[in-house]
Protein backbone atom coordinates (compact mmCIF):
# COMPACT_ATOMS: atom_id res chain seq x y z
CA UNK A 1 0.00 0.00 0.00
CA UNK A 2 1.99 2.96 1.40
CA UNK A 3 5.37 4.45 0.97
CA UNK A 4 6.70 4.52 4.77
CA UNK A 5 7.41 8.24 3.69
CA UNK A 6 3.72 8.71 2.83
CA UNK A 7 2.35 8.51 6.25
CA UNK A 8 4.07 11.70 6.86
CA UNK A 9 2.73 12.57 3.21
CA UNK A 10 6.02 13.12 1.61
CA UNK A 11 6.48 11.97 -2.05
CA UNK A 12 9.13 8.99 -2.30
CA UNK A 13 12.03 9.53 -4.13
CA UNK A 14 11.47 6.11 -6.65
CA UNK A 15 8.19 7.71 -7.86
CA UNK A 16 8.55 11.24 -9.49
CA UNK A 17 6.24 14.17 -7.71
CA UNK A 18 4.98 14.97 -12.03
CA UNK A 19 3.89 11.53 -11.96
CA UNK A 20 2.21 11.47 -9.00
CA UNK A 21 0.32 14.41 -9.91
CA UNK A 22 -0.97 12.90 -13.70
CA UNK A 23 -2.12 10.11 -11.07
CA UNK A 24 -6.26 9.33 -11.11
CA UNK A 25 -7.86 10.61 -8.16
CA UNK A 26 -9.26 6.95 -8.14
CA UNK A 27 -5.34 5.70 -7.49
CA UNK A 28 -4.89 8.64 -4.80
CA UNK A 29 -7.70 8.58 -2.40
CA UNK A 30 -7.41 4.95 -1.05
CA UNK A 31 -3.34 5.52 -0.71
CA UNK A 32 -4.24 8.31 1.52
CA UNK A 33 -7.00 6.90 3.29
CA UNK A 34 -4.38 3.36 4.64
CA UNK A 35 -2.04 6.54 5.43
CA UNK A 36 -4.04 8.53 7.32
CA UNK A 37 -5.18 5.12 9.52
CA UNK A 38 -1.08 3.75 10.31
CA UNK A 39 -0.30 3.77 13.73
CA UNK A 40 3.23 3.71 15.11
CA UNK A 41 5.86 1.92 13.11
CA UNK A 42 9.36 -0.19 13.58
CA UNK A 43 12.21 -0.26 10.95
CA UNK A 44 13.34 -3.39 10.68
CA UNK A 45 16.63 -2.39 8.96
CA UNK A 46 18.74 -0.11 10.30
CA UNK A 47 20.10 0.30 6.70
CA UNK A 48 24.16 -0.38 7.98
CA UNK A 49 23.95 -4.02 8.96
CA UNK A 50 22.03 -7.43 9.00
CA UNK A 51 21.66 -6.92 12.75
CA UNK A 52 18.42 -8.78 13.63
CA UNK A 53 18.49 -10.95 10.29
CA UNK A 54 19.79 -14.59 9.85
CA UNK A 55 20.45 -16.98 6.75
CA UNK A 56 18.31 -19.96 6.34
CA UNK A 57 18.01 -22.47 3.69
CA UNK A 58 20.24 -22.36 0.39
CA UNK A 59 23.66 -20.40 0.64
CA UNK A 60 22.61 -17.36 -1.58
CA UNK A 61 24.56 -14.10 -0.49
CA UNK A 62 23.10 -11.43 1.33
CA UNK A 63 24.91 -8.45 1.75
CA UNK A 64 24.73 -4.26 3.08
CA UNK A 65 24.51 -2.18 0.04
CA UNK A 66 23.73 1.61 -0.38
CA UNK A 67 21.14 1.66 2.78
CA UNK A 68 19.81 -1.80 1.04
CA UNK A 69 19.52 -5.38 1.59
CA UNK A 70 20.77 -6.90 -1.52
CA UNK A 71 20.62 -10.83 -2.10
CA UNK A 72 22.22 -12.37 -5.36
CA UNK A 73 21.42 -15.34 -7.36
CA UNK A 74 24.04 -18.37 -7.61
CA UNK A 75 24.03 -21.80 -9.18
CA UNK A 76 23.20 -25.17 -7.31
CA UNK A 77 22.12 -24.25 -4.13
CA UNK A 78 17.81 -24.35 -2.78
CA UNK A 79 15.78 -21.76 -2.05
CA UNK A 80 17.36 -18.95 0.23
CA UNK A 81 16.11 -17.11 2.84
CA UNK A 82 17.29 -14.10 5.51
CA UNK A 83 14.85 -13.78 8.51
CA UNK A 84 14.36 -12.10 11.20
CA UNK A 85 15.20 -13.30 14.40
CA UNK A 86 12.23 -11.95 15.72
CA UNK A 87 9.08 -14.15 15.83
CA UNK A 88 5.57 -12.25 14.85
CA UNK A 89 1.89 -12.66 15.03
CA UNK A 90 -0.31 -9.87 13.87
CA UNK A 91 1.17 -7.10 11.99
CA UNK A 92 1.33 -5.03 9.32
CA UNK A 93 4.41 -4.89 7.21
CA UNK A 94 5.74 -2.64 4.27
CA UNK A 95 8.96 -2.84 2.12
CA UNK A 96 10.24 -1.79 -1.30
CA UNK A 97 11.70 -4.53 -3.77
CA UNK A 98 14.19 -3.99 -6.97
CA UNK A 99 15.11 -6.29 -9.13
CA UNK A 100 18.80 -6.16 -11.33
CA UNK A 101 20.24 -7.64 -14.04
CA UNK A 102 17.03 -9.71 -15.44
CA UNK A 103 13.88 -11.28 -13.42
CA UNK A 104 14.07 -14.03 -11.56
CA UNK A 105 11.75 -15.75 -8.52
CA UNK A 106 11.15 -13.96 -5.12
CA UNK A 107 9.01 -13.50 -2.40
CA UNK A 108 8.62 -12.22 1.47
CA UNK A 109 7.93 -15.13 3.74
CA UNK A 110 5.62 -14.39 6.55
CA UNK A 111 4.46 -15.81 9.70
CA UNK A 112 6.98 -18.95 8.90
CA UNK A 113 8.68 -21.35 10.23
CA UNK A 114 12.42 -23.30 10.67
CA UNK A 115 11.82 -25.76 12.61
CA UNK A 116 14.32 -29.44 13.10
CA UNK A 117 11.13 -31.57 13.48
CA UNK A 118 9.68 -30.05 10.15
CA UNK A 119 11.72 -31.80 7.04
CA UNK A 120 15.12 -30.59 8.74
CA UNK A 121 14.85 -27.32 9.44
CA UNK A 122 13.06 -26.62 6.13
CA UNK A 123 11.43 -22.93 5.82
CA UNK A 124 7.91 -23.14 5.55
CA UNK A 125 4.95 -20.78 5.79
CA UNK A 126 3.03 -18.12 3.94
CA UNK A 127 5.21 -16.21 1.20
CA UNK A 128 3.91 -13.25 -0.65
CA UNK A 129 5.02 -14.53 -4.18
CA UNK A 130 7.48 -12.23 -6.53
CA UNK A 131 7.21 -13.68 -10.34
CA UNK A 132 7.99 -11.34 -12.95
CA UNK A 133 8.14 -13.95 -15.51
CA UNK A 134 5.03 -14.48 -18.45
CA UNK A 135 2.83 -16.00 -15.52
CA UNK A 136 2.57 -12.65 -13.28
CA UNK A 137 1.28 -13.53 -9.80
CA UNK A 138 3.30 -11.30 -7.94
CA UNK A 139 1.49 -10.44 -4.82
CA UNK A 140 -0.53 -13.91 -4.71
CA UNK A 141 0.05 -16.49 -1.59
CA UNK A 142 1.92 -19.31 -2.02
CA UNK A 143 2.43 -21.78 1.32
CA UNK A 144 6.23 -22.59 0.92
CA UNK A 145 7.19 -26.19 1.38
CA UNK A 146 3.19 -26.91 2.88
CA UNK A 147 0.36 -26.27 0.54
CA UNK A 148 1.77 -24.89 -2.22
CA UNK A 149 -0.57 -21.83 -3.72
CA UNK A 150 -3.33 -20.67 -1.58
CA UNK A 151 -4.25 -17.63 -3.73
CA UNK A 152 -2.52 -17.75 -7.56
CA UNK A 153 -2.56 -14.50 -9.31
CA UNK A 154 -5.46 -16.22 -12.12
CA UNK A 155 -8.18 -15.27 -8.93
CA UNK A 156 -7.48 -11.28 -9.46
CA UNK A 157 -6.35 -10.68 -12.71
CA UNK A 158 -6.70 -7.28 -12.58
CA UNK A 159 -3.40 -7.30 -10.37
CA UNK A 160 -1.20 -9.00 -13.25
CA UNK A 161 0.40 -5.64 -14.10
CA UNK A 162 1.02 -4.04 -10.95
CA UNK A 163 4.92 -5.59 -10.29
CA UNK A 164 6.86 -3.90 -12.67
CA UNK A 165 10.63 -5.43 -13.35
CA UNK A 166 13.34 -2.85 -13.04
CA UNK A 167 11.81 -0.18 -10.60
CA UNK A 168 11.09 0.00 -6.83
CA UNK A 169 7.83 -1.81 -6.26
CA UNK A 170 5.98 -1.47 -2.87
CA UNK A 171 4.69 -4.39 -1.00
CA UNK A 172 2.32 -4.71 1.64
CA UNK A 173 1.00 -7.32 3.85
CA UNK A 174 -1.56 -6.76 6.58
CA UNK A 175 -1.48 -10.61 9.31
CA UNK A 176 -4.53 -9.70 11.25
CA UNK A 177 -6.18 -12.53 13.12
CA UNK A 178 -6.65 -15.46 10.27
CA UNK A 179 -7.02 -12.62 7.80
CA UNK A 180 -4.06 -12.67 5.36
CA UNK A 181 -3.72 -10.00 2.91
CA UNK A 182 -1.11 -8.62 0.59
CA UNK A 183 -0.71 -5.16 -2.09
CA UNK A 184 1.30 -4.29 -4.44
CA UNK A 185 2.19 -0.50 -5.56
CA UNK A 186 -1.18 0.12 -3.37
CA UNK A 187 -3.66 -1.82 -5.09
CA UNK A 188 -4.87 -5.11 -3.70
CA UNK A 189 -3.79 -8.59 -4.97
CA UNK A 190 -4.52 -11.17 -2.41
CA UNK A 191 -6.82 -11.98 0.65
CA UNK A 192 -6.98 -15.40 2.17
CA UNK A 193 -8.59 -16.26 5.64
CA UNK A 194 -6.58 -19.48 7.33
CA UNK A 195 -5.20 -19.74 10.91
CA UNK A 196 -2.80 -22.55 10.33
CA UNK A 197 -0.21 -20.49 11.20
CA UNK A 198 -0.42 -17.67 13.76
CA UNK A 199 3.21 -16.27 14.06
CA UNK A 200 6.64 -16.86 13.19
CA UNK A 201 9.33 -14.81 10.90
CA UNK A 202 9.29 -12.62 8.27
CA UNK A 203 12.09 -13.90 5.28
CA UNK A 204 13.39 -12.32 2.31
CA UNK A 205 13.91 -14.80 -0.42
CA UNK A 206 15.77 -15.34 -3.24
CA UNK A 207 14.96 -18.14 -5.30
CA UNK A 208 17.32 -21.57 -6.12
CA UNK A 209 18.02 -21.18 -9.91
CA UNK A 210 19.55 -24.60 -10.32
CA UNK A 211 21.71 -24.77 -13.26
CA UNK A 212 20.07 -21.82 -15.10
CA UNK A 213 23.43 -20.00 -15.66
CA UNK A 214 21.92 -17.63 -17.59
CA UNK A 215 19.76 -16.01 -13.99
CA UNK A 216 23.19 -16.35 -12.15
CA UNK A 217 24.06 -13.14 -10.23
CA UNK A 218 21.08 -11.60 -10.70
CA UNK A 219 20.30 -9.50 -7.31
CA UNK A 220 17.56 -8.10 -5.08
CA UNK A 221 17.12 -4.97 -3.30
CA UNK A 222 15.06 -4.25 -0.40
CA UNK A 223 14.58 -1.07 1.15
CA UNK A 224 12.09 0.42 4.13
CA UNK A 225 11.67 -2.66 5.51
CA UNK A 226 9.12 -1.54 8.84
CA UNK A 227 6.32 -2.82 10.84
CA UNK A 228 3.76 -2.01 13.04
CA UNK A 229 2.43 -4.54 15.27
CA UNK A 230 0.25 -2.67 17.84
CA UNK A 231 -2.86 -1.00 17.35
CA UNK A 232 -3.75 -2.16 14.35
CA UNK A 233 -6.14 -0.93 11.84
CA UNK A 234 -7.04 -3.21 8.82
CA UNK A 235 -7.37 -1.58 5.39
CA UNK A 236 -11.19 -1.07 4.59
CA UNK A 237 -11.83 -4.24 2.18
CA UNK A 238 -11.83 -4.30 -1.44
CA UNK A 239 -13.75 -6.14 -3.67
CA UNK A 240 -11.10 -8.48 -4.75
CA UNK A 241 -12.17 -12.93 -4.68
CA UNK A 242 -11.52 -13.88 -0.94
CA UNK A 243 -10.22 -17.54 -0.39
CA UNK A 244 -11.05 -18.41 3.03
CA UNK A 245 -9.53 -22.04 4.17
CA UNK A 246 -11.09 -22.29 7.28
CA UNK A 247 -14.10 -25.57 7.22
CA UNK A 248 -17.40 -24.63 7.29
CA UNK A 249 -16.49 -20.81 8.05
CA UNK A 250 -17.65 -17.78 6.51
CA UNK A 251 -15.48 -14.60 7.00
CA UNK A 252 -16.64 -10.77 7.18
CA UNK A 253 -15.17 -10.47 4.17
CA UNK A 254 -17.38 -12.62 2.47
CA UNK A 255 -20.61 -11.68 3.96
CA UNK A 256 -20.09 -8.11 2.84
CA UNK A 257 -19.44 -9.51 -0.81
CA UNK A 258 -22.40 -11.60 -0.37
CA UNK A 259 -21.50 -15.26 0.78
CA UNK A 260 -23.70 -17.31 2.38
CA UNK A 261 -23.26 -20.92 3.98
CA UNK A 262 -25.38 -23.69 1.79
CA UNK A 263 -24.48 -26.34 4.53
CA UNK A 264 -23.74 -25.65 8.45
CA UNK A 265 -21.21 -27.98 8.75
CA UNK A 266 -23.46 -30.33 11.81
CA UNK A 267 -27.12 -30.67 9.96
CA UNK A 268 -28.88 -31.88 6.68
CA UNK A 269 -30.93 -28.28 6.79
CA UNK A 270 -31.21 -26.97 3.40
CA UNK A 271 -30.54 -30.23 2.00
CA UNK A 272 -33.40 -33.11 0.59
CA UNK A 273 -32.99 -36.47 -1.38
CA UNK A 274 -33.74 -36.25 -4.93
CA UNK A 275 -37.13 -36.80 -5.65
CA UNK A 276 -37.51 -37.28 -1.86
CA UNK A 277 -39.03 -34.49 0.97
CA UNK A 278 -36.08 -35.40 3.55
CA UNK A 279 -32.64 -35.93 3.84
CA UNK A 280 -31.64 -39.94 3.17
CA UNK A 281 -31.93 -41.58 5.74
CA UNK A 282 -28.75 -43.76 5.10
CA UNK A 283 -25.74 -43.74 2.40
CA UNK A 284 -24.85 -39.67 3.80
CA UNK A 285 -22.47 -39.28 6.79
CA UNK A 286 -22.38 -36.27 8.80
CA UNK A 287 -18.12 -36.77 10.22
CA UNK A 288 -16.32 -33.87 11.66
CA UNK A 289 -17.47 -31.10 9.78
CA UNK A 290 -17.83 -33.18 6.24
CA UNK A 291 -20.59 -34.49 4.65
CA UNK A 292 -19.77 -37.84 2.98
CA UNK A 293 -21.36 -40.02 -0.01
CA UNK A 294 -21.14 -43.37 1.64
CA UNK A 295 -18.14 -45.93 -0.20
CA UNK A 296 -18.83 -48.58 -2.20
CA UNK A 297 -20.29 -51.35 -0.75
CA UNK A 298 -22.66 -49.25 1.61
CA UNK A 299 -26.27 -48.41 1.19
CA UNK A 300 -26.98 -45.93 -1.23
CA UNK A 301 -28.66 -42.92 0.08
CA UNK A 302 -28.88 -41.73 -3.57
CA UNK A 303 -27.93 -37.64 -4.87
CA UNK A 304 -29.14 -34.69 -2.86
CA UNK A 305 -30.09 -31.54 -3.82
CA UNK A 306 -30.71 -27.98 -2.21
CA UNK A 307 -34.07 -26.90 -0.79
CA UNK A 308 -33.64 -23.47 -2.58
CA UNK A 309 -33.25 -23.03 -6.52
CA UNK A 310 -30.71 -20.82 -8.09
CA UNK A 311 -30.55 -18.93 -11.34
CA UNK A 312 -27.78 -16.42 -11.65
CA UNK A 313 -24.67 -17.52 -9.19
CA UNK A 314 -22.22 -18.46 -7.97
CA UNK A 315 -21.39 -21.36 -5.82
CA UNK A 316 -18.13 -22.78 -4.29
CA UNK A 317 -16.91 -25.92 -2.25
CA UNK A 318 -14.12 -28.11 -0.96
CA UNK A 319 -13.97 -31.48 -2.27
CA UNK A 320 -11.29 -34.57 -1.27
CA UNK A 321 -11.96 -37.70 -3.51
CA UNK A 322 -11.14 -41.00 -2.29
CA UNK A 323 -8.89 -43.26 -4.84
CA UNK A 324 -10.95 -44.20 -8.05
CA UNK A 325 -13.59 -41.92 -6.56
CA UNK A 326 -16.19 -40.88 -9.44
CA UNK A 327 -18.99 -38.28 -8.41
CA UNK A 328 -19.85 -34.37 -9.53
CA UNK A 329 -21.99 -31.20 -8.61
CA UNK A 330 -25.05 -30.58 -10.65
CA UNK A 331 -26.74 -27.27 -11.53
CA UNK A 332 -29.82 -26.55 -13.20
CA UNK A 333 -31.55 -29.69 -12.32
CA UNK A 334 -34.55 -31.22 -13.37
CA UNK A 335 -35.87 -34.11 -11.30
CA UNK A 336 -37.94 -36.70 -12.89
CA UNK A 337 -39.34 -39.05 -10.49
CA UNK A 338 -39.02 -41.98 -9.34
CA UNK A 339 -35.62 -41.52 -10.28
CA UNK A 340 -32.68 -41.43 -7.63
CA UNK A 341 -30.73 -39.12 -10.25
CA UNK A 342 -31.78 -36.32 -11.95
CA UNK A 343 -30.67 -34.26 -14.94
CA UNK A 344 -28.61 -30.99 -14.70
CA UNK A 345 -25.36 -29.81 -15.94
CA UNK A 346 -22.28 -31.32 -14.22
CA UNK A 347 -18.96 -30.07 -12.69
CA UNK A 348 -17.35 -33.72 -12.87
CA UNK A 349 -15.76 -34.89 -10.14
CA UNK A 350 -13.59 -38.12 -10.86
CA UNK A 351 -9.96 -39.31 -10.43
CA UNK A 352 -8.63 -39.15 -13.77
CA UNK A 353 -5.68 -41.70 -13.34
CA UNK A 354 -7.65 -44.80 -11.73
CA UNK A 355 -11.42 -44.45 -13.10
CA UNK A 356 -12.39 -45.87 -16.58
CA UNK A 357 -14.63 -42.79 -17.05
CA UNK A 358 -11.98 -40.46 -17.55
CA UNK A 359 -11.26 -42.00 -20.96
CA UNK A 360 -14.75 -42.04 -22.24
CA UNK A 361 -16.61 -39.35 -24.13
CA UNK A 362 -15.26 -37.03 -26.09
CA UNK A 363 -11.76 -35.62 -26.29
CA UNK A 364 -11.65 -35.79 -22.41
CA UNK A 365 -15.50 -33.96 -21.70
CA UNK A 366 -15.67 -36.38 -18.69
CA UNK A 367 -12.12 -35.88 -16.63
CA UNK A 368 -11.92 -33.57 -13.21
CA UNK A 369 -13.37 -29.84 -13.92
CA UNK A 370 -15.03 -30.74 -17.54
CA UNK A 371 -19.05 -29.57 -18.19
CA UNK A 372 -19.80 -33.64 -17.79
CA UNK A 373 -19.79 -35.30 -21.32
CA UNK A 374 -20.21 -31.75 -23.22
CA UNK A 375 -17.07 -29.66 -23.07
CA UNK A 376 -13.46 -30.87 -21.67
CA UNK A 377 -11.77 -28.57 -19.28
CA UNK A 378 -8.40 -26.95 -20.31
CA UNK A 379 -5.22 -28.53 -19.33
CA UNK A 380 -4.15 -28.48 -15.53
CA UNK A 381 -1.95 -25.69 -14.71
CA UNK A 382 1.29 -27.28 -12.78
CA UNK A 383 1.90 -26.41 -9.38
CA UNK A 384 1.09 -27.21 -5.84
CA UNK A 385 -2.01 -26.67 -4.48
CA UNK A 386 -3.25 -26.16 -8.28
CA UNK A 387 -2.83 -29.62 -10.00
CA UNK A 388 -5.05 -31.71 -8.33
CA UNK A 389 -4.03 -34.79 -6.26
CA UNK A 390 -6.10 -37.80 -4.63
CA UNK A 391 -6.90 -37.92 -1.41
CA UNK A 392 -6.28 -34.28 -0.44
CA UNK A 393 -9.22 -31.08 -0.41
CA UNK A 394 -9.34 -29.47 -3.19
CA UNK A 395 -11.52 -26.10 -4.10
CA UNK A 396 -14.10 -26.26 -7.00
CA UNK A 397 -16.06 -23.13 -8.16
CA UNK A 398 -19.13 -22.75 -10.28
CA UNK A 399 -20.17 -19.40 -11.67
CA UNK A 400 -23.37 -18.75 -13.65
CA UNK A 401 -23.38 -14.74 -14.84
CA UNK A 402 -26.89 -14.09 -15.20
CA UNK A 403 -26.13 -13.69 -19.32
CA UNK A 404 -25.81 -17.34 -18.99
CA UNK A 405 -21.98 -17.33 -19.30
CA UNK A 406 -21.02 -20.06 -17.35
CA UNK A 407 -17.08 -20.75 -16.01
CA UNK A 408 -15.66 -24.37 -13.66
CA UNK A 409 -12.78 -23.19 -11.83
CA UNK A 410 -10.41 -26.07 -10.22
CA UNK A 411 -8.07 -24.87 -7.59
CA UNK A 412 -8.38 -21.18 -8.14
CA UNK A 413 -7.59 -21.79 -12.26
CA UNK A 414 -10.73 -21.14 -14.73
CA UNK A 415 -11.09 -24.70 -17.15
CA UNK A 416 -14.14 -24.03 -18.42
CA UNK A 417 -15.75 -21.43 -19.91
CA UNK A 418 -19.14 -21.39 -22.24
CA UNK A 419 -22.57 -19.84 -22.84
CA UNK A 420 -25.61 -21.96 -21.96
CA UNK A 421 -28.47 -21.59 -25.25
CA UNK A 422 -25.34 -20.49 -27.46
CA UNK A 423 -24.55 -22.51 -30.57
CA UNK A 424 -21.80 -24.35 -29.16
CA UNK A 425 -23.70 -25.22 -26.62
CA UNK A 426 -26.23 -26.90 -28.55
CA UNK A 427 -23.83 -28.58 -30.75
CA UNK A 428 -22.23 -30.42 -28.20
CA UNK A 429 -25.45 -31.11 -26.49
CA UNK A 430 -26.98 -32.61 -30.07
CA UNK A 431 -23.72 -35.13 -29.68
CA UNK A 432 -23.98 -36.02 -25.93
CA UNK A 433 -25.74 -38.41 -23.96
CA UNK A 434 -28.12 -35.52 -23.27
CA UNK A 435 -29.22 -35.28 -27.41
CA UNK A 436 -32.67 -36.54 -26.65
CA UNK A 437 -33.56 -34.47 -23.43
CA UNK A 438 -35.06 -31.69 -25.01
CA UNK A 439 -33.70 -28.11 -23.50
CA UNK A 440 -31.22 -30.07 -21.55
CA UNK A 441 -29.42 -27.64 -19.32
CA UNK A 442 -31.50 -24.34 -20.25
CA UNK A 443 -34.02 -23.91 -17.41
CA UNK A 444 -34.54 -20.20 -15.87
CA UNK A 445 -33.62 -22.02 -11.97
CA UNK A 446 -33.10 -25.37 -10.45
CA UNK A 447 -31.38 -26.99 -7.32
CA UNK A 448 -27.81 -27.60 -6.86
CA UNK A 449 -26.83 -31.61 -6.63
CA UNK A 450 -24.21 -33.47 -4.55
CA UNK A 451 -23.78 -36.66 -6.79
CA UNK A 452 -24.16 -40.01 -4.49
CA UNK A 453 -22.05 -42.42 -7.59
CA UNK A 454 -21.64 -45.37 -4.60
CA UNK A 455 -18.15 -43.84 -4.09
CA UNK A 456 -17.12 -42.46 -0.81
CA UNK A 457 -15.95 -38.63 -1.61
CA UNK A 458 -16.20 -35.96 1.14
CA UNK A 459 -17.45 -32.30 1.12
CA UNK A 460 -16.96 -29.30 3.17
CA UNK A 461 -17.47 -25.34 2.79
CA UNK A 462 -20.25 -25.09 0.64
CA UNK A 463 -21.00 -21.32 -0.40
CA UNK A 464 -23.10 -19.06 -2.67
CA UNK A 465 -23.91 -15.78 -3.76
CA UNK A 466 -26.56 -14.88 -6.04
CA UNK A 467 -25.59 -12.61 -8.89
CA UNK A 468 -27.75 -9.62 -10.44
Amino acid sequence: MVQSRFSRMNTPPSVPLRRLQRASLFFLLPLVTIALRAGPWESLFDGKSLNGWRTLGGKAPYAVEDGTIVGTAIADTPNSFLATDRTLGDFIFECEILQEGGPTNSGIQFRSQSLPSYQNGRVHGYQLEIDPSARAWSGGIYDEARRGWLYPGTLNPAARDLYQLGRWNHLRIEAIGASLRTWINGRPVSHVIDDLTREGFIALQVHGVGKQLDQVGRRIRWRNLRIQTTDLVATPLDPIPVRNLRPNDLSEAEKSAGWRLLWDGVSSAGWRGVNQAEFPAEGWNIVNGELRAAPSGAKRGGDIVTRENFSAFEFQWEFRLTPGANSGVKYFVTERPPAESALGLEFQLLDDDKHPDAAMGAGGNRRLGSLYDLIPRSELMPGLGIAPRIGEWQHGRIVVYPDNRVEHWLNGVKVVDYVRGSPLFKSVVARSKFEKNAGFGLGGSGPLLLQDHRDEVHFRSLKVRELR
